[in-house]
Order: C-alpha cells, then sequence, then structure tokens
C-alpha cells in the first residue's frame, strides 16, 4: 500500500534523466554523481522491497512534486513504500522511523529536521538490519548520504549573477544588489555566504550589496523585497537561498515594472519547482538562473531511486555521494518544465 500525506496521481515513468549536471562540488570525501554512477542502478532490487521515508515538508512546492516522480517511479519498480513529511518536528521525525523500524522496512530516507536529533533513531534501525539513506546532511549513523555541498552551490548562484552583472553595469555604474537568505539554518548560511563569494569572484568592483534579508516563503520574501525597493528604487539584481526568494522577489519586482521588465534586472536563486521556471520562462518576470540539481521533477525522483537501488544492493561506492548542479536559463528551461510534476 503506497501511502501519502497528499494525494498524488501516480503513472508510470521509463524515462531517463534528461539532462546531465556539471561535476566538480568543492569536496574530497566521497564520490561525484554522474549519470554514469546513476547507470549502475538495478532497479530490480526494488521489487518487493519495503521502503520508509520521511522529508520535512510535502507542503513545500520542490518537494511535493519529487516527491510525486518518486512515487511514480517507486511504483513502476514495483516497491512498497511510504512517503510521510513531519512539518519540521525532530520529535514527529524519530516516531516515523520508530514506525518504519516497526514495519520491517528494507530502507528507510530521511530528509532531517535536525540531523543530529535524528543520529541515535537511524542508529537503531540500522541495528534491526535496515539500510538508512540521508538526503542532505552527512549523518554517522547511515549507509549513505546524498548530499550538496552548499557553499558551492551558493558560489554558482553568485557567478552566474556576476555574468549578469558583467554583462550590464561597471565599475561606474554599479549593479545594487539584494541577498535573501536564511542564516537560521546552517546549510542555507552557507549557500548565502557561497553567494557572496561567487559574486565578489566574478563581478568584483562592479555591484554593492544594498540589503540582506532572511525569507524562504515566498510571500515573505515579497514582502521583504517590496520594503527592500522604498530604500533602494534602483536595486534590480536579486540573489538567493531557494524558491521562495526567486518567487518572492519576482512578484515584487513585476510589480514595480508593471511587468516592463528592463534589461539589466535579473534574478538568481535555486531549487527547482514549476513556478521558479514559469517564471523564468516569462519575459514579464525578471527571473533569469537557477542553479539546479538533477533537473526536473522526474531527473530527480529517478537519482533518488537509483540510490535506493544502490544502497539496497551494496553498490553506492562511499558514505557521501555529491549531487551536481549547473545553471537553468532560458536556453534549457523548456526541457526541464517537461519533466515537472
Amino acid at each position: 500500500m503506497k501511502k501519502f500525506a497528499a494525494i498524488f496521481t501516480l503513472v508510470m515513468i521509463l524515462a531517463l534523466p534528461v539532462c546531465a549536471m556539471a561535476a566538480d562540488t568543492g569536496k574530497t570525501e566521497g564520490v561525484q554523481a554522474s549519470p554514469e554512477f546513476y547507470a549502475k542502478a538495478d532497479f530490480g532490487v526494488l521489487k518487493g522491497k519495503k521502503l520508509g521515508i520521511t522529508i520535512q515538508s510535502l507542503q513545500n512546492a520542490y518537494w511535493a512534486g519529487v516527491m510525486t516522480a518518486l512515487g511514480e517511479i517507486l511504483q513502476a519498480a514495483g516497491a512498497e513504500y511510504t512517503i510521510v513529511g513531519c512539518n519540521d518536528s525532530s520529535a514527529t521525525q524519530i516516531a516515523q522511523i520508530e514506525n518504519f523500524v516497526s514495519a520491517g522496512c528494507d530502507l528507510i530516507m530521511v530528509h532531517p529536521s535536525d540531523a543530529n536529533a535524528v543520529e541515535d533513531a537511524c542508529a537503531e534501525a540500522r541495528n534491526f538490519g535496515i539500510k538508512v539513506m540521508c538526503w542532505d546532511d552527512p549523518m554517522t549513523n547511515t549507509d549513505a548520504n546524498w548530499v550538496l555541498n552548499n557553499t558551492y552551490l551558493g558560489t554558482e548562484i553568485g557567478k552566474l549573477a556576476g555574468a549578469f552583472i558583467n554583462e550590464h553595469y561597471s565599475a561606474e555604474k554599479k549593479a545594487e544588489v539584494t541577498v535573501i537568505g536564511y542564516p537560521q539554518t546552517v546549510i542555507l548560511l552557507e549557500r548565502e555566504n557561497g553567494i557572496k563569494q561567487g559574486l565578489e569572484e566574478v563581478a568584483a568592483g562592479k555591484y554593492e550589496i544594498v540589503a540582506t534579508t532572511a525569507a524562504i516563503e515566498a510571500n515573505l520574501a515579497q514582502d521583504a523585497m517590496e520594503t527592500i525597493l522604498q530604500a533602494h528604487p534602483d536595486c534590480k539584481v536579486v540573489t538567493g537561498i531557494g524558491a521562495g526568494a526567486m518567487i518572492g522577489a519576482d512578484e515584487a519586482l513585476q510589480i514595480a515594472t508593471g511587468g516592463k521588465i528592463p534589461e539589466d534586472m535579473g534574478v538568481f536563486t535555486t531549487d527547482v519547482t514549476k513556478q521558479q521556471l514559469g517564471q523564468l520562462a516569462d519575459p514579464t518576470y525578471p527571473a533569469k538562473g537557477i542553479i539546479g540539481f538533477e533537473g526536473s521533477d522526474e531527473d530527480t525522483g529517478r537519482a533518488c531511486a537509483s540510490m535506493f537501488a544502490l544502497i539496497l544492493s551494496d553498490n553506492v561506492g562511499a558514505k557521501n555521494v555529491f549531487r551536481a548542479v549547473a545553471p537553468i536559463t532560458s536556453e534549457n528551461v523548456q526541457k526541464i518544465i517537461s519533466g515537472m510534476k
């Protein structure tokens, strides 16, 4: 029986990932994911396996899309699975892991609300012979961690924005830049610091950061950007740590310009949601670039299922598997949209 915290339509996915991402993450301990790495996975080992998946939230658009795609792929492979959100509660997530252990799962995947808080629960699962995978954090009590180098990810966002600044601005006419971060979360602070590093590497002397603000949700990012524009009406470049930053800043800037976006206005973030991609494809929004992961929802879902298969067959080859990243721009956005849920 397949269970969700939301209702999803299930269809069979047979396509291979539609795009290959860049290689270097700046990390040395672990293996770099690539199409060749994922190709080692035999989805036949998933048939009849019981999988428990707990993530921070199913209300987030990115996670909802990816989990829909993952569920479709697991169903096609003949796996039995449960996908739940913990609503960013460690206590809830620990209870979910314990339930997966009691249910006799073969593999548990955790996207932790707090990695340290779930270490003991994951250790107990492994004591029962259950394979454990972590999505996002280099945990200790796991068989494999599927992780990002978040400083590197942020640097790539900053470099993409920096290239745009070089095209439209100069030392005499500096770009006014806003950085939308979320320093309350360690990995998002790493992204924010990486953005600043990337900007400086590529566009030193051609920009000034006139505002920094903290926001994850789109409505809060929009409110923050509207306030920033009151103090800095010439701020035309926005960088951010996630989907909410792009969606919210896009809305604020579109309202401010009446949809007449000047060539020197651009928004650059990460995450890959349908709304972001739609705005990137729409010239009445200032979205100019996203640093994506595997590609579309289908690409990420298939890569995650590949990780499950590799872990179950003891064929990962390293504790940490570093996900690759690459830009999504107007040049390839339609290809990514075709694989979204």
